[in-house]
């Protein structure tokens, strides 16, 4: 080969290697972000807030698609059976990336810890046990239960569908408190609830601080008692469930993003980063706090697994502790 076909294949070469190395840079186009539950709830706003703070890091949309239905499983088997080049993920919460991994393993189609992998913790959110203003006179935890106790069966509690985490928070509140009440499950998250509750359909629930604070605000939920470790400043006089008699009743609703197993590491890293820099950004800090959100990114890669892996071994134990009747 001539001097000149030597520099032009050597140009070609470095040329491709180039060309190349643009291509692989992740990410390339927009990422897609599965949300399990209609648009408006806590899930939904997570993802929305991190996305577009992900957005000014990465340099490409993160745009949200809400998959409701079949407990988080439909949305999870989306996510995990896509491509595994970072551009299909999944915000979810304690309920769909731990809770039903667990109760609904048979549900699935794929093996969950085989066919998923865990990008990072996001944020928890604080939740409150409120009943309606609705034809619901009980004002108090004590009111409540006191009411419950003249009228078994009577009282209607909502939640984000069997098995989700509200569903086994007030199992064990109504066991504690020696008191039955009766389940009005909807599938369709927070929205759904607060839909419950607002007209009368349910007349109480453990429901997320963010999703509940314009209803409360408006008149038409009470909150009664609040899931945290002390009071919040924003609401000084509703004691903790602790404060009211039932401490350990109650799990703090995190929000977490999933990948489908065998994406990338570099992939992983850069999501991570990403995320780790939205969390430290003013306007995303902002923004939760509004919502009364403590943004809790996992600690690292690593982290975020052995996390994972420990939540669902403790939501084994609790399912195993607390019986609860599926549907076929």
């Amino acid at each position: 080969m001539n001097r000149v076909g030597l520099g032009l294949a050597l140009l070609g070469l470095a040329f491709g290697t180039v060309t190349a190395s643009a291509q692989d840079k992740y990410p390339a186009k927009p990422v897609k972000i599965v949300v399990p539950y209609a648009p408006g709830g806590a899930t939904d706003i997570t993802a929305r807030l991190f996305g577009d703070q992900m957005r000014q890091s990465l340099g490409q949309q993160f745009v949200v698609e809400s998959k409701p239905g079949a407990f988080g499983i439909l949305a999870i088997e989306e996510m995990a059976r896509s491509k595994p080049d970072g551009y299909t993920v999944m915000v979810g919460n304690v309920s769909t990336n731990a809770i039903t991994p667990v109760l609904f393993k048979k549900k699935f189609s794929i093996d969950f810890e085989k066919g998923v992998t865990s990008v990072s913790r996001l944020a928890i959110y604080p939740s409150f046990l409120v009943t309606t203003a609705k034809n619901f006179e009980p004002k108090s935890v004590a009111e409540v239960i006191a009411y419950a106790k003249k009228n078994p069966d009577k009282v209607r509690y909502t939640s984000a569908g069997i098995g989700s985490f509200p569903h086994f928070d007030m199992e064990i509140f109504s066991k504690r408190a020696g008191v039955q009440m009766l389940h009005i499950p909807n599938k369709t998250g927070a929205a759904g609830m607060i839909n419950d509750l607002v007209v009368g359909d349910a007349q109480i629930a453990f429901l997320n601080a963010a999703s509940s604070a314009a209803m409360i605000k408006a008149g038409t939920l009470r909150p009664i008692a609040v899931l945290a470790e002390t009071r919040l400043a924003e609401y000084p006089d509703i004691p903790t469930l602790a404060e009211a008699g039932y401490p350990g009743v109650g799990t703090l609703h995190w929000q977490s993003m999933l990948a489908p197993a065998g994406t990338p590491k570099e992939v992983l890293a850069t999501l991570y980063k990403a995320i780790v820099e939205a969390a430290g950004a003013p306007q995303l800090q902002e923004g939760f706090k509004k919502q009364l959100v403590s943004v809790k990114p996992s600690a690292s890669l690593d982290e975020a697994q052995s996390w994972l892996t420990s939540e669902l071994a403790a939501w084994r134990k609790i399912v195993a502790e607390v019986k609860i009747e599926l549907a076929d």
